[in-house]
């Protein structure tokens, strides 16, 4: 017999399309004897999420009763006392290896489970990227340890009790790479990657869904073989999405702040590959906001999903950048400004493709190689960058607090915080519009 597992993750702002989030509780209530499992952001970051604190995904939860879960970093959005709320709240079993606090494991749950199919016993052991309390201010006060480490403890512990297969549940993005060849796990179910994969690594299986609930991956451990099932291919499960649906409208998040003519799409390949339409419109609102000489947003802090078009809401703009962060400025000068629009080609991310770019500018024209991994020309308001000028900079607050992204830019540069994010761009779109275009910003040669 099969032993199956349908692995979902990074469902993020899935929620805040009902009709979708019903598919994809369609598709894993029909999983018979398979297991659900979720490796990690399936609570947050998207509009609902940010009203409810993460516990829109308990109405999902409850009508999916997946079988196991672990940590991603956004799942920490709202501090670990509303994660711990989501946990003691859902019906899965929920597993955690090196994430702790307060002397204890975070929010009570056990580092392994060991669950039975057809026979076959499956441990899974969860673990979360150990760059986490950087990534996410909310998680500052969480100690990660090293993966590596606690999943081969956890596997030691799962063999002796007689699992028949090892199942890692990873939050760690390209980490598992490093996972597969240092541990002895059957297979690496990953996550915190917009991008889909299947692969073996060592003789061991690896897969990730991608994010945004379009897919999920059925994985059977036995054989080895792993299916594609595309969401969309489902019918809605109506009472999750009504309910969903419902609280959408108590929000208050239908008022309408301006219109875009032409869709502004949100995508992996959008997001990530240089200039984009929606990335100008993020970094234009900051810019205008502070009147600053530049505005910055980090590409990983626009959400993808599906494209913005007609009638703009509130919803669309909270969906863009679903987060209580306001908008930072600082002061910089050239030398550092020049170090932080380096930090655009930074590929050593744990959920970053090597390839991608993650800056998107306003009041800038940005010139990068990537052979010589050099910024041939950075403009400011059409004149080259001088290093000894004062430079005055637009950006969420969050790159501020993190090493991982834009190193050069601290919280020593700060002068003042803004509105939140969203709110913004609320203002920005009720004053100037909301009509983005490519404008030759970014500048990406590639070979």
């Amino acid at each position: 017999m099969a032993v199956r597992i349908l692995h979902y993750s990074d469902l993020e702002n899935v929620y805040d399309t009902p009709e979708k989030a019903g598919r994809l509780a369609t598709l894993l209530r029909e999983r018979d004897s398979a297991f659900a499992a979720g490796s990690g952001d399936n609570t947050a970051p998207g509009v609902l999420s940010l009203v409810t604190e993460g516990r829109q995904a308990l109405e999902f939860y409850d009508a999916v009763e997946p079988d196991v879960e672990t940590f991603g970093n956004h799942d920490f959005d709202y501090g670990a006392e509303a994660t711990a709320d989501v946990v003691s709240r859902s019906p899965q079993t929920w597993v955690s290896a090196n994430v702790h606090r307060n002397g204890g494991r975070a929010c009570g749950v056990a580092p392994w489970t060991m669950q039975e199919t057809n026979g076959a016993r499956v441990g899974f052991v969860g673990v979360l990227d150990d760059a986490t309390p950087s990534l996410n201010p909310m998680a500052s006060d969480l100690r990660v340890t090293d993966p590596v480490a606690a999943v081969r403890e956890a596997e030691d512990e799962l063999r002796d009790a007689g699992a028949d297969y090892v199942v890692a549940l990873s939050h760690l993005g390209r980490g598992d790479d490093d996972l597969a060849t240092s541990t002895s796990v059957d297979a690496i179910l990953g996550g915190h990657v917009a991008s889909e994969r299947i692969d073996r690594v060592d003789g061991t299986l690896l897969t990730r869904p991608g994010s945004g609930g379009d897919v999920v991956l059925d994985v059977d451990l036995e054989s080895g073989e792993v299916t594609r099932r595309e969401v969309g291919n489902y019918p809605v499960h109506d009472p999750l999405a009504e309910c969903l649906r419902e609280r959408m409208a108590n929000a208050g998040l239908d008022d309408v702040v301006g219109r875009v003519a032409e869709p502004m799409e949100r995508t992996e390949a959008t997001l990530f590959h240089g200039e984009s339409r929606v990335g100008n419109f993020v970094a234009d609102a900051y810019r205008w906001a502070a009147d600053a000489d530049v505005g910055l947003q980090n590409a990983g802090g626009v959400r993808d999903g599906p494209a913005i078009e007609g009638d703009v809401t509130v919803a669309d703009l909270v969906s863009l950048v679903p987060f209580e962060e306001p908008v930072g400025v600082a002061e910089l000068s050239g030398e550092e400004l020049l170090d932080v629009f380096r930090g655009g080609a930074g590929g050593s991310l744990g959920f970053a493709e090597p390839d991608w770019w993650h800056a998107h500018v306003s009041g800038a024209r940005l010139e990068w190689d990537d052979a010589a991994a050099e910024l041939l020309d950075a403009r400011v308001g059409g004149e080259s960058v001088q290093p000894d000028r004062t430079y005055t900079l637009a950006t969420t607050d969050y790159l501020f607090y993190t090493d991982d992204e834009f190193p050069a830019l601290g919280a020593s540069h700060r002068t003042e915080r803004l509105g939140v994010q969203h709110e913004v761009l609320g203002a920005y779109a009720r004053e100037r519009g909301v009509d983005p275009e490519i404008e030759g910003r970014v500048t990406l040669h590639r070979n």
